[in-house]
């Protein structure tokens, strides 16, 4: 895939600085959307939550990421964050849905950050995109925040929606409150630990970006990797990794306590695979837990 000119929305986060800084290195051309003044020639200024982004800011481009919205497990879910978790994720893709919609040389596809929270808590039951979204404060967050890109799609552009799964890299995602804990021997499974973790590893988030930016896949892609496993089995693991023990459960009833309503979103199963990224071809870099957590934690 030759050098492409790329507009970003939230490429400060712990995924959106990793997947910028493969693009630029895999030679692309990055310009990053901001939620301040712009510092830099390849920075603009975007304030999704109050005005319109200028179309010129996205002609001529190849393609548009967004990965913007903020942290669910950064506080409690009281009604204030919860507005925010929505509006950070709605707002910023219906802005650039609605740019790319608007310009006279759009980009050709528009990559928009979902979550397998769309699918709700599922049990047992494997689901692939063709599943209903569930029911609930976050599923319904999720199909407002990929309805967002209607614009986009109703113009004619190749819109895929990224199905995040929980992400395993070094310094953030998942792993980040989980490591202190687990390197002190403090670690275990969550609840009952018979919950599906449908984890997928940073390496695989940036190269499959990378597979989608040059194919024609459309519509949902569940970025998660092909092998979900259960949290007694996610801790057991990593305290395998680390050299540590993983006994120390944390009670659900402790857990909802702590986080509130989140508490009970990190207690949901979700036995999610990614048929469409298979079905188009793609390639995983780790297809068992082991390996992704290892490469995570620099074992």
């Amino acid at each position: 895939m030759n050098g492409m000119r790329i507009v970003i929305g939230g490429s400060s986060g712990f995924l959106g600085t990793a997947v910028m800084d493969q693009l630029r290195a895999d030679g692309h051309e990055v310009t990053r959307l901001v939620r301040r003044d712009a510092e830099a020639p390849d920075e603009v200024s975007w304030r999704p939550n109050v005005e319109a982004l200028d179309p010129a800011v996205v002609d001529g481009a190849d393609a548009a990421i967004n990965l913007a919205g903020v942290g669910v497990a950064e506080r409690r879910w009281d009604p204030a964050y919860k507005a925010l978790i929505r509006s950070s994720r709605v707002n910023s893709s219906q802005a650039l849905a609605e740019a790319v919609a608007a310009a006279q040389a759009p980009p050709t596809v528009l990559l928009n950050a979902s979550a397998v929270g769309f699918y709700g808590d599922t049990g047992d039951t494997e689901v692939d995109e063709s599943a209903p979204p569930g029911a609930g404060y976050f599923p319904e967050v999720c199909q407002a925040w990929e309805g967002a890109t209607a614009p986009a799609e109703a113009a004619g552009i190749r819109v895929v929606r990224l199905r995040f799964g929980l992400v395993l890299g070094p310094g953030g995602g998942l792993l980040k409150p989980m490591v202190p804990l687990f390197r002190l021997g403090l670690g275990g499974r969550l609840g009952n630990g018979r919950q599906w973790l449908p984890w997928v590893s940073l390496v695989d988030v940036m190269a499959a970006i990378q597979f989608v930016l040059g194919s024609d896949v459309t519509g949902a892609v569940n970025v998660t990797g092909p092998a979900p496993v259960r949290n007694e089995e996610f801790a057991r693991t990593l305290g395998h990794v680390l050299h540590r023990p993983a006994v120390l459960p944390v009670p659900g009833f402790a857990l909802r306590l702590a986080l509130g309503e989140f508490g009970g979103e990190a207690l949901s199963s979700q036995r999610v695979l990614p048929a469409a990224l298979v079905g188009a071809g793609y390639r995983f870099e780790h297809t068992d837990l082991e390996s992704a957590l290892r490469w995570s934690v620099g074992r």
